[in-house]
């Protein structure tokens, strides 16, 4: 409904109430309504499952229209980003959220600081989730209360035309509230502790889970060693566990991304249950390390599978889990994308050890063989050393065109030094196309930083604690931290608006009328911020 829709209605309901509601003005009841434009997380999750199918069609269309996100580890993160983008590019279109495992580990668990390995309390998922979207709706509650007393203020001037210009931009609000992909991790447990927990996930109001192929109980960052990964079928349960979940709760449209760390797996704990040659279990098997034995002089415990007629021990390490072979890890990433892509996911994930467009295209280009429209959410890692990769990258490409490259040590390209050489600058351009490049060549449709609020928040502390800790004093705060707010236009510097001061002045002013005691006042010293 609109502005004056919503005014309307609470009129005749007012008016129905035989005078009793009299008291009650059926504009601040709009006003409130708007605000609260999602009165559940499933009211989210059914809203922006739809944008994400709408995107992945425009991507299809296009690969320009890829779409990215920032991983956010608190609910203030997630506010003063989806601020910050409408402030910078005015809409919210094609910008997400991403939930991260690891930041939760990291920073939200009861246990405190924790590794990327599923042992902090799965509740904090979801409840992240519900965090996260508490503050994007108050930051629609904290735009649209500026809107409404920039409309009175226009009214009481008896300026008509401002007026209208104000209600067009209610008509036309744009929310905070955006697609967020979270992180299940390989689904605390089996398919139907996944199926619980994925369910809590959905009514928080996600409408994407990004699920791996890891042992739940033997998880690991996609970014360490020792990662041990579980035969298909195990996997393709937990897919399965994830899209009944969506379904019983009605978000039809509801988005499942499968991880495959198989790159950097090389172990795994279960052999694959194979009823025929060329199963998915034989397949899965197929990659293992084994050898050849002779029956009469197999050892006590052996395990032992039986390959177009011959014998074949898988290779044990001392902790029972079985290894691949060396050097398939590519061709355990295609099949593992193929078969979630068949069996019901909708987006994949690829976890690899650097960020190469032509590696990360050479494995898409064979599973988009079989899934034409396969695509892929991509870690822009933390974990990769950005600068060192492309250099070397650029490196690399100098000397295969035989172009001289004495003047580069490729050990030690981090070096400042090289900053402002043709090689820096040419890295830098590969960096800052990495996206785009890979969109296009490559079938990323999302590109994500896990981890980046965690890096900014330590190197901003870092700034801070130096300065005013140091002889800068006071100054070190005013000059690095407020004094920018006010010339940038950061909207936190006043920070009581910001938390809600304003809302709450509104409503004590609906509830009680002039007999209200608002914070806002003329004393109040947020006015020095104009």
């Amino acid at each position: 409904m609109t502005y004056q829709d919503h005014i309307k209605s609470n009129n005749n309901l007012i008016d129905s109430k035989d005078g009793k509601w009299a008291s009650i003005d059926p504009e601040s009841v709009a006003r409130m309504q708007l605000q609260n434009r999602f009165k559940t997380g499933l009211d989210i999750a059914k809203y922006t499952a739809a944008i994400m199918r709408e995107d992945m069609a425009a991507y299809d269309a296009d690969p320009a229209n890829y779409t990215q996100s920032l991983g956010c580890w608190h609910g203030f993160i997630a506010q003063q980003k989806m601020i910050s983008i409408k402030k910078h590019f005015g809409t919210t279109k094609r910008k997400y959220l991403y939930l991260s495992g690891w930041m939760v580990a990291a920073l939200r668990s009861d246990f405190g600081p924790l590794p990327d390995q599923s042992m902090h309390e799965k509740t904090s998922v979801p409840a992240l989730i519900e965090e996260l979207y508490t503050f994007l709706r108050q930051a629609d509650a904290r735009e649209l209360s500026l809107l409404f007393r920039d409309i009175d203020a226009a009214r009481d001037a008896g300026d008509t035309a401002k007026e209208k210009e104000l209600l067009d931009q209610v008509e036309n609000f744009q929310t905070h509230v955006v697609p967020i992909i979270a992180d299940i991790d390989a689904g605390f447990g089996n398919a139907e502790a996944t199926y619980l927990l994925a369910k809590k996930m959905i009514e928080a109001g996600a409408c994407a889970l990004q699920i791996e192929n890891q042992v739940s109980d033997e998880k690991q960052c996609g970014h360490q060693d020792g990662k041990v990964t579980v035969p298909h079928e195990d996997f393709l349960a937990k897919i399965r566990a994830c899209r009944y979940a969506f379904l019983e709760l009605g978000v039809e449209d509801g988005i499942i991304v499968t991880r495959t760390d198989s790159l950097g797996a090389g172990l795994t704990k279960q052999i694959a249950v194979s009823k025929e040659p060329g199963d998915i279990g034989d397949q899965y098997n197929s990659f293992l390390d084994c050898e050849e034995i002779d029956p009469a002089t197999a050892q006590n415990g052996d395990v032992v599978i039986n390959r177009d007629g011959k014998m074949l021990r898988p290779k044990r390490l001392p902790s029972n889990l079985f290894q691949f072979r060396p050097g398939t890890g590519e061709d355990r990433c295609v099949l593992d994308s193929i078969t979630s892509l068949q069996n019901g996911a909708d987006l994949l994930w690829i976890e690899t050890e650097k960020p190469h467009v032509e590696q990360i295209a050479g494995m898409m280009d064979r599973v988009r063989e079989v899934v034409p429209n396969a695509k892929l959410v991509y870690n822009n890692s933390p974990s990769f050393n950005w600068t060192l990769n492309f250099r070397q990258q650029v490196f690399d490409s100098m000397v295969e065109q035989g172009l001289d490259v004495s003047e580069y040590d490729r050990d030690d390209l981090m070096n400042a030094k090289y900053d402002d050489t043709e090689l820096g600058e040419a890295a830098d351009k590969r960096i800052r196309t990495f996206q785009a490049d890979g969109s296009k060549r490559a079938g990323i449709f999302h590109h994500l930083i896990t981890l980046p609020t965690y890096h900014t928040a330590a190197l901003s502390t870092d700034n801070l604690a130096k300065e005013y800790f140091g002889d800068a004093g006071m100054l070190g705060y005013v000059l690095g931290v407020q004094r920018e707010e006010i010339r940038q236009g950061i909207a936190c510097v006043k920070h009581q608006n910001m938390s809600g001061s304003d809302i709450g002045d509104d409503h004590k002013e609906y509830f009680a009328g002039d007999a209200a005691l608002k914070a806002g006042g003329a004393h109040n010293t947020m006015n020095q911020f104009g």
